[in-house]
């Protein structure tokens, strides 16, 4: 039987001025940072399915029961807006499902959620992310500050395992590649910090309801993960512990 997991976000569009004397012109490039993650799922054997930003706002399931067909849902640099107001919503005025309701009751029903860091997660830049007080938080490990909870670390910052058994860490032996940021959360008390970064969780682990939640504070590609961080042999061995212990399959290594 197939794992299947969901990715929403790791998307964005960089529209550029270009001033050169009296004349100017812009120009706009799409970019994806999902592969080095998908990669490494699919090779773990995982189905994924990619909803990058723009297309997650209209096609993210609606319903619990819709996430359902999911073993994992992972949410990586996109914003509660994304998925709180649904285009026909924000345009056209059409009552829809609260999707963030979706999420939080997919977790308490038995599934697996894991929130990747980036600047639209956890609060993000500006604290644009806004999933502090959604019904989302709710299900998390960890608790989210109001604020912009950015940490960035130009000079590079290294991770620190706490526990080496717990089957998300298991296996990864070694050091870890050095970061240049992350989201800055504390545990919430029945939660468990699994690896530290400049002091603050980066992998926390817990169980909400049925389900479980994994926090992933820094990035899954650049420019927070560098390409030490995606190159390194541990990168697909811990997102596939990951996927598994929130999909509860610890037997998989």
């Amino acid at each position: 039987m197939s794992k299947r997991v969901l990715i929403a976000g790791e998307s964005w569009v960089t529209h550029s001025i270009h001033t050169k004397g009296f004349d100017s012109f812009t120009t706009t490039e799409y970019n994806e940072g999902v592969r080095w993650l998908r990669a490494a799922l699919e090779a773990g054997g995982w189905e994924v399915t990619f909803l990058p930003n723009h297309l997650a706002a209209r096609e993210f399931p609606q319903t619990a029961e819709a996430l359902g067909a999911y073993d994992v849902v992972m949410l990586s640099d996109i914003g509660a807006n994304t998925l709180l107001l649904h285009p026909d919503t924000f345009v056209r005025s059409v009552p829809l499902p609260n999707r963030l309701v979706a999420i939080r009751d997919y977790v308490l029903n038995g599934g697996g959620l894991v929130m990747i860091g980036g600047y639209l997660t956890f609060q993000g830049i500006d604290a644009k992310g806004q999933w502090a007080g959604s019904p989302v938080a709710e299900v998390l490990p960890v608790d989210l500050f109001r604020h912009d909870d950015r940490r960035e670390s130009p000079q590079g910052v290294v991770p620190h395992v706490g526990n080496p058994s717990h089957p998300i860490t298991s296996g990864i032996d070694g050091d870890w590649p050095a970061l240049l940021g992350y989201n800055e959360v504390t545990a919430k008390p029945d939660a468990e910090v699994l690896v530290r970064v400049g002091g603050d969780p980066l992998i926390v682990a817990g169980k909400a309801g049925k389900g479980r939640s994994v926090a992933f504070t820094s990035d899954c590609g650049p420019h927070w993960a560098p390409p030490p961080f995606v190159d390194w042999a541990g990168y697909a061995p811990l997102w596939n512990n990951i996927a598994n212990w929130v999909a509860k399959d610890d037997s998989r290594k």
